[in-house]
């Protein structure tokens, strides 16, 4: 669905983009990590046509970015981590607004409208000024906008930037809501953790070059960046955390009030082998898993210049 090959972008000598290529398919949710002023938002601003590249191709659905904008834009939503809004206007005559203008006639938008209200949990909000909003009600607002002309493509920059808790909580469930649908999402994030919960892919951005791309947990294993694998028992927790130190691929054994929790740097076939050595011992396990995220420790072994892929 998005296709990039050997992009570039220069401003004078200085270079945004390093000829970067990216091959995200159709319905893949694609997260984009990088450091502030990595090239994120200009790879977006390309492939949502508002930018051209010095060299190198983009391509949406098919379609050049810069030979086909328009065919382009009917395919993509795209949400800038900066974006404006028009207050005098109340939140049903905003999507009204942008419906039109992709030339969706009044009797179509009159069904559709409600729909993406109930969709971004504004339903409530129809008939509110757009200024007397919150942040995250503005956010998922633009969200729909998003959406009016249903889009194969999302391109959301920071979409939960400068979120609140619980907002940031309802942009994530949305996104789930909109993998679900099998839109192709390419979101960029500094919330790693909530990020990870979402994504199948990831790409590493830094200094304007791709410094890795596919799925955490391949990354993970590339870089052998160490797991951490928690386990809850009934007893002989002590007993459990000295047996697991003289284990294969454990580099440290931690307990405290919530378990024992064991840094391993073992693929997921040894790690199922380390689950059968456990039970083994007939100590009794309430519960044996992986941590939730290693998204951050995979960014910060790949930024820290580490091994590049």
């Amino acid at each position: 669905m998005i296709e990039i090959t050997n992009l570039s972008k220069k401003y004078g000598t200085f270079h945004a983009l390093k000829d970067i290529s990216l091959h995200i398919e159709k319905g893949t949710v694609f997260g984009f990590v990088g450091p502030n002023g990595a090239g994120k938002s200009t790879t977006m601003s390309i492939l949502a046509t508002l930018m051209l590249p010095t060299s190198g191709v983009a391509k949406v659905g098919g379609y050049d970015v810069t030979q086909h904008p328009k065919e382009v834009r009917k395919r993509i939503g795209y949400m800038p981590d900066f974006f404006g809004v028009y207050d005098q206007l109340k939140s049903t005559e905003y999507l009204h607004f942008y419906g039109a203008s992709y030339g969706i006639p009044r009797v179509e938008r009159e069904q559709l409208i409600p729909q993406l209200l109930e969709l971004v949990n504004l339903s409530d909000k129809a008939d509110t000024y757009v200024d007397s909003l919150s942040r995250g009600m503005k956010q998922r607002l633009c969200l729909a906008r998003c959406l009016v002309h249903d889009p194969d493509v999302l391109i959301l920059d920071e979409p939960a930037s400068g979120l609140d808790p619980r907002a940031r909580i309802e942009m994530r469930e949305i996104l789930k809501e909109l993998k679900l649908m099998g839109k192709t999402i390419i979101i960029s994030s500094h919330i790693l953790p909530e990020l990870a919960e979402m994504v199948d892919e990831i790409g590493v951005i830094e200094h304007g070059e791709m410094v890795a791309q596919g799925k955490v947990a391949d990354i993970q294993s590339r870089l052998r960046v160490k797991k951490v694998i928690h386990i809850r028992t009934l007893e002989r927790e002590e007993e459990l955390a000295e047996k697991l130190r003289d284990e294969p691929f454990v580099t440290s054994v931690l307990t405290d009030n919530t378990g024992v929790h064991v840094h391993y740097s073992g693929d997921d076939a040894q790690q199922s082998a380390l689950l059968r050595q456990v039970v083994s011992w007939e100590i009794p396990i309430v519960s044996f898993q992986e941590a939730q995220s290693n998204l951050e420790d995979v960014f910060l072994e790949i930024t820290k210049g580490g091994p590049r892929e």
